[in-house]
């Protein structure tokens, strides 16, 4: 049964006296001291830097991680060897430090390779893979999800370090100049080039940095940052990926994977990150 107005009305009564002296020792009080009151206003950078920093907490790029080094050590394919001897620009075997020095001139295959396509090589040299096949893969699909899962330990042997791209051979710096020639490329029906998004300092596409590419050193938020974790695709990225959907949003035709455009790209962004820390496999939007 609900109560009466008549035995409402002491309760009432003794919550209104109840407030009006709370309200008279707020009064007497004063205001509450500065430490109290409440902080200014945080700018928008401030509230991206603290989302990621929540983001970074606890990176599913960490699984990739863990399974990468653990197919890196597996006897697979048709020659059912391991990629132990891989060279990745440091010597057979040797992971550490391999990551920031990349896209690099191997002489075994002639030609200028990032770490994708070195990897590519790798797995057909000792695993016995068909590298053509892997390379007209599907993102995320068959022998795709390997690369992924070893781009992701491989880089993050190397966190921490300084991006230190080699320059001396003729064919890296003929891949630096390409590259740069292709960032600046303007075309599609949006008249876009990669310049558009990352040509200018303090750009940014709803909470997702725009890193000016163009700069040394360079910024560890651009190049030195990928492969990195999607949240916005649940997925993790590397840097063909990555330059694969750049290409989308400029609705050019996709370029094959490994192919020289695409190290071209990453030879003048890396190049030009020079310096700059790695934080590979880093998390994005």
């Amino acid at each position: 049964m609900a109560p009466s107005k008549t035995s409402r009305a002491p309760r009432l009564r003794l919550i209104a006296t109840a407030l009006a002296l709370a309200g008279g020792a707020a009064l007497l009080a004063g205001p509450p001291p500065v430490s109290a009151q409440a902080a200014p206003a945080k700018s928008t950078a401030d509230g991206i830097a603290e989302y990621r920093k929540m983001l970074e907490d606890g990176n599913p790029a960490e699984l990739f991680e863990l399974k990468g080094e653990s197919l890196w050590k597996e006897a697979r394919g048709p020659k059912k060897a391991s990629l132990e001897g891989c060279d990745l620009g440091q010597g057979k075997g040797v992971v550490k430090g391999a990551f920031v020095t990349l896209p690099r001139f191997f002489a075994d295959t002639g030609r200028v390779q990032d770490l994708e396509s070195r990897l590519l090589s790798c797995m057909e040299t000792l695993q016995g893979f068909k590298a053509d096949e892997i390379a007209k893969t599907e993102f995320g699909k068959g022998e795709q999800k390997t690369l992924e899962a070893l781009v992701a330990w491989i880089s993050a042997e190397s966190r921490g370090m300084k991006m230190n791209l080699p320059s001396a051979h003729p064919e890296e710096q003929r891949m630096y100049e390409l590259g740069k020639r292709a960032f600046f490329y303007r075309g599609g029906p949006y008249d876009f080039a990669c310049a558009t998004c990352h040509g200018a300092e303090g750009q940014r596409i709803r909470l997702q940095d725009l890193p000016d590419l163009r700069k040394n050193p360079g910024d560890g938020v651009g190049f030195a940052a990928w492969p990195a974790y999607r949240v916005s695709a649940g997925q993790l990225w590397g840097m063909q990926r990555r330059l694969n959907d750049c290409f989308r949003q400029q609705r050019f035709p996709y370029p094959g994977f490994g192919s020289e455009v695409t190290i071209a790209l990453a030879s003048y962004m890396g190049l030009n990150a020079k310096g700059a820390e790695s934080i590979a496999p880093a998390i994005k939007r």
